[in-house]
């Protein structure tokens, strides 16, 4: 796609809202459509005109992960990682409240998870399993270390606060927000009001198909 763009996939690690690797990450590859490929190389250029590059957290989701997302939605217990990514919504509402569902827009490789990251780049802290949970919510020095612009929560915060156009956030975390959002649109994607992260190509090619396909080096062939 663009080697010039950070990226940090969550899914194919244990650093996310189950607390283990999701269903089809065989690797941690970023895959995208050709087309939301060039479009995001457009919106790294202008991001780095801008002194920041683009960092994305998830790219092309097979249908097994989001089958492997609503399987765990409906099980009992497994809150491993409630306190780092919902803290104050219940596991069982997140279908109903919009943070998970099926299908999935990722599913049709146009859709990506994606942050800004200020050049040059600091380190990415290293997630540890096991390690002391902070809420997504909590002001960004206190939350985990990810090396994102302040975006006001951290990625996957399944809160209120992840609305896009939240006003309990900083002022800082909302000019990062609506610059995330104007490179992005300018570049051709449309984002999600309730989550500040993802956005989907307009023109995206296949809008009618979801792909299952393992996340894996083979599968770009």
């Amino acid at each position: 796609m663009d080697h010039r763009i950070l990226t940090d996939i969550r899914y194919a690690t244990g650093h996310n809202f189950v607390g283990r690797r999701i269903d089809g990450y065989q690797e941690p590859l970023c895959l995208v459509t050709a087309r939301a490929a060039e479009a995001l190389r457009g919106v790294q250029d202008a991001a780095l005109a801008a002194g920041r590059s683009l960092k994305v957290y998830d790219c092309y989701r097979p249908q097994r992960a989001t089958d492997d997302f609503l399987n765990w939605a409906g099980q009992p217990g497994q809150d491993t990682m409630k306190a780092a990514f919902y803290p104050r919504v219940a596991k069982a509402e997140l279908v109903d409240r919009g943070y998970l569902g099926a299908p999935s827009a990722h599913s049709r490789g146009s859709t990506v998870d994606v942050t800004l990251v200020d050049l040059p780049a600091p380190e990415q802290a290293r997630y540890i399993p096991g390690q002391p949970l902070v809420a997504c919510t909590a002001p960004r020095a206190q939350r985990f270390a990810d090396n994102s612009v302040d975006m006001g929560t951290g990625f996957d915060c399944f809160d209120p606060l992840s609305h896009i156009d939240s006003d309990r956030v900083d002022p800082t975390a909302r000019e990062n927000r609506r610059q995330l959002r104007q490179l992005m649109t300018d570049g051709g994607f449309v984002g999600y009001d309730r989550e500040w992260w993802h956005f989907r190509l307009r023109d995206e090619p296949w809008p009618d198909t979801y792909f299952d396909l393992p996340v894996t080096r083979s599968s770009a062939d």
